[in-house]
């Protein structure tokens, strides 16, 4: 699905102007939705990724960089962010050159299903809430894979939908009515976050997901769920 329905532009460019589009408020909205478990969740991920030893850490869907600042944490690591929108991109350039991190962390514009790395070239792959919103998504997953090591490691932040019924009306209310109405008041783009939640709950989830992460060749498989089930991540090794 795309964020404007009414526009006959493709998927891919219409992220990028969605998310230019709320670039600004991102970060805050974020955290709300989160309950500010996105801080847990990048830490859980820079431990995984951590025990692998990693001096080379490729981050697609960067946006505002949340995750490449914590992967750079680790010690003698290079981080690449990449990400199709250069005003996410900005807001995350201008938190790295805050903290002085610019000789670990390296930002620039760039599209999921057409890395511009060799093969082989990263120890780590890392991907935070952006896999639902690639325009086709098995060549994403392809790219990944073609640019990971061998034995490397690909971790990925995604929601999910609830197994538990209970939970699952509740994360219904809230990704419906909760997430759209936040959108209506801190927001210009109002479909953007009807999108962010239609999406969220149309995407191939939990052993759906691991599936297709195998048929792309990935193994090794996990899943761990957050929330009660409402955001997952997934680990694989090539």
């Amino acid at each position: 699905m795309k964020p404007y329905n009414n526009k006959n532009s493709p998927k891919k460019s219409q992220i990028r102007t969605m998310f230019n589009s709320i670039s600004g408020e991102y970060d805050f909205l974020n955290k709300l939705m989160t309950f500010g478990s996105d801080t847990i969740w990048r830490k859980k991920i820079y431990e995984i990724a951590k025990k692998s030893d990693p001096k080379k850490i490729l981050d697609i869907a960067t946006g505002t960089a949340d995750i490449a600042l914590e992967l750079s944490n680790i010690q003698n690591v290079q981080v690449v962010g990449i990400d199709i929108s250069e005003k996410m991109l900005k807001v995350g350039e201008e938190k790295i050159s805050k903290k002085r991190l610019m000789s670990k962390i390296h930002l620039q514009i760039g599209d999921a299903e057409n890395i511009d790395y060799p093969d082989k070239y990263f120890d780590i792959i890392s991907i935070g809430f952006g896999v639902r919103n690639f325009e086709n998504l098995r060549i994403g997953l392809k790219e990944a894979f073609r640019v990971l090591k061998k034995n490397g490691k690909i971790i990925i932040l995604e929601t999910s939908v609830p197994k538990n019924v209970i939970v699952r009306f509740f994360y219904k209310i809230f990704t419906r009515i909760f997430i759209p109405t936040l959108g209506k008041f801190f927001s210009e783009d109002k479909a953007a976050y009807s999108y962010l939640q239609k999406s969220a709950e149309k995407f191939p989830s939990g052993e759906d997901f691991v599936l297709i992460l195998q048929t792309i060749g990935f193994k090794n498989a996990s899943i761990q769920e957050q929330l009660f089930g409402a955001t997952s991540i997934y680990t694989a090794e090539k």
